[in-house]
């Protein structure tokens, strides 16, 4: 995977945020949306991507190590349906890099410390943990098999020398702990060098237990499991800013959790209609405030963001902001549905802004402006419209 620079840069992003911005089909076409990681602004470049390094080209770097990297992207033959990224996330800092894919595993990258010998090698990532996430499950009630693959990853803020992130497949979300392990300890009382207990009649005299150096070893262990609250297939999770509660959504609504109850969530948005006949859109995404832990924002397929605020009401089925661009008549046509549905949506980090991502462009709205994006950036040529109805 490479991240190549972007021509333009947005300062209000600059700072190791990356959202996995797919297609409204879910295909892994080439969909990209900018980010930074503290050194500039990049752009994520979604093709076939498999699980073994990730690289942030520099600006000064030369063009024969692009041509490399980009003939390693097309040499796939090798891999698998399971092994096809599904998304990605970076941790608050930038250090760390998640990926998931289509086989339930979860693999963590970390970014290469920077040396004075090897200054090229900045911004580097390398393996740094691996880890089965998501096994496949069948619902016999309903019927229907669940897939492994990862829909979602959110980093949770770092508050000690563990990480902790939330993963999500269509119906389960669980909190994993990555910590690293370099010391094991020795000489238990009532245990032996192996781990077997030992007689407590052969036990004469008292032992302090001692931390022994090891090999560094990164450990992954599940810490809560949240399920049987989604009767869809969850499309995102956030992490509120009180850093208690996180919120997932799926396709007709949105559950809010606390990270210690695991069997129990509040509903706060139902878009669900009495008669499905008259089911018109649906929830595409989902993103907490990165600063007031009231306010959210979710957006739909029909290319609209609605703004609401958890104080009005505990079901927010009325919205605060409505925010939708106008759509031209003269530029209307068959696709018009499918290619203004909005597959993610993000807020910058002071807040003020959100960036949300359909089928052709990548939009910046201001939260004080409701009729039409400040910013709008092209994401595929503009002949792909007319190859699309060209194929009907």
């Amino acid at each position: 995977m490479v991240l190549q620079p972007s021509e333009r840069h947005y300062g209000d992003w600059n700072h190791g945020r990356l959202g996995p911005w797919c297609s409204p089909t879910g295909s892994p076409a080439p969909l990209s949306c900018e980010t930074g990681c503290g050194e500039g602004s990049w752009i994520l470049v979604c093709r076939l991507l498999f699980p073994t390094q990730v690289s942030l080209l520099s600006m000064e770097e030369d063009i024969d190590t692009r041509k490399i990297n980009n003939s390693f992207l097309r040499d796939h033959s090798y891999a698998t349906e399971a092994d096809i990224i599904s998304t990605v996330e970076f941790n608050h800092t930038g250090e760390l890099l998640a990926t998931g894919d289509k086989g339930g595993r979860v693999v963590i990258f970390q970014r290469e410390q920077e040396s004075k010998n090897q200054v090229h090698r900045r911004g580097e990532y390398n393996v740094y943990s691996t880890f089965q996430s998501h096994e496949p499950e069948f619902d016999y009630l309903k019927s229907l098999e669940i897939e492994e693959k990862i829909n979602k990853i959110r980093w949770l803020p770092q508050q000690n020398a563990a990480y902790f992130l939330l993963s999500t497949n269509d119906k389960t979300v669980k909190l994993w702990k990555v910590s690293e392990r370099d010391k094991r300890p020795e000489g238990y009382n009532l245990k032996d060098e192996e781990g077997r207990l030992r007689d407590p009649a052969t036990i004469t005299t008292l032992r302090v237990p001692v931390l022994r150096p090891m090999d560094l070893m990164v450990e992954a262990t599940p810490r809560r499991v949240f399920a049987n609250a989604h009767t869809y297939h969850i499309n995102s999770i956030s992490v509120n800013s009180d850093y208690e509660t996180y919120m997932s959504a799926d396709d007709l609504r949105i559950n809010l959790w606390n990270f210690e109850i695991t069997n129990q969530s509040f509903n706060i948005v139902d878009i669900k209609p009495a008669n499905m006949e008259e089911l018109t859109e649906v929830i595409t995404a989902a993103e907490f405030h990165p600063h007031h832990c009231n306010t959210f924002v979710y957006s739909s397929s029909k290319g609209t963001i609605r703004l609401c605020d958890m104080r009005a009401s505990a079901l927010c089925d009325r919205h605060t902001k409505f925010f939708e661009e106008p759509e031209d008549p003269s530029n209307r046509s068959f696709f018009s549905e499918i290619i203004s549905s909005i597959s993610d949506v993000k807020f910058s980090h002071s807040g003020r802004y959100i960036m949300t991502r359909d089928y052709l462009t990548v939009k910046v709205w201001d939260l004080n402006m409701e009729n039409r994006p400040i910013e709008t950036y092209q994401c595929h040529h503009d002949g792909l419209l007319q190859q699309l109805l060209q194929d009907v």
